[in-house]
């Protein structure tokens, strides 16, 4: 059986926060996203994801954003601990692809790292994770560098399967 699951995640970017994304700090960056816990909309984004094709729920029902044991939370951490609770729902990790969407910083340089700590958190191989980066060109929230914005898109597959 397989399963597909996608996921959504926007933070407003601010200056002087510090700027992670999918586990990578960018400390060149002079703006950082904005939330509860360090903001990190990739994590975010490929935790519902992976949570919503397991029918686990979603980040918010597992890492409540009222609930201050969550502030500054480290993301790749909550994505670590969902996908704990998805390969124990017998699923394993056909491929995930993501994509973020912000004016900085730029990701090219590091999105090798990102997959690969995406990937570890999955317990996955790196080339089963794809994180593409790309630009507003000036349009909307992310254009105007106001925000970050992730999507991501995962197939799971279960474990007792061969194939």
């Amino acid at each position: 059986m397989v399963r597909i699951g996608q996921g959504w995640d926007r933070h407003p970017l601010a200056a002087g926060r510090p700027c992670v994304l999918g586990g990578v700090h960018f400390p060149e960056c002079p703006v950082g996203p904005v939330g509860h816990s360090d903001g990190d909309a990739l994590c975010h984004a490929l935790t519902d994801a992976v949570l919503g094709a397991a029918g686990l729920g979603d980040i918010g029902k597992m890492f409540p954003d009222t609930d201050p044991a969550y502030a500054g939370a480290d993301s790749l951490d909550l994505l670590r601990r969902a996908w704990r609770r998805v390969a124990q729902a017998g699923w394993r990790l056909g491929n995930a692809d993501c994509i973020v969407i912000t004016e900085q910083p730029r990701l090219a340089p590091r999105t090798a790292q990102m997959q690969a700590n995406l990937a570890q958190a999955m317990g996955a191989r790196a080339d089963q994770v794809s994180v593409k980066g790309t630009r507003g060109e000036g349009l909307g929230p992310e254009g105007r560098g106001e925000c970050v914005t992730a999507m991501a898109a995962v197939v799971l597959e279960r474990k007792d399967l061969e194939g």
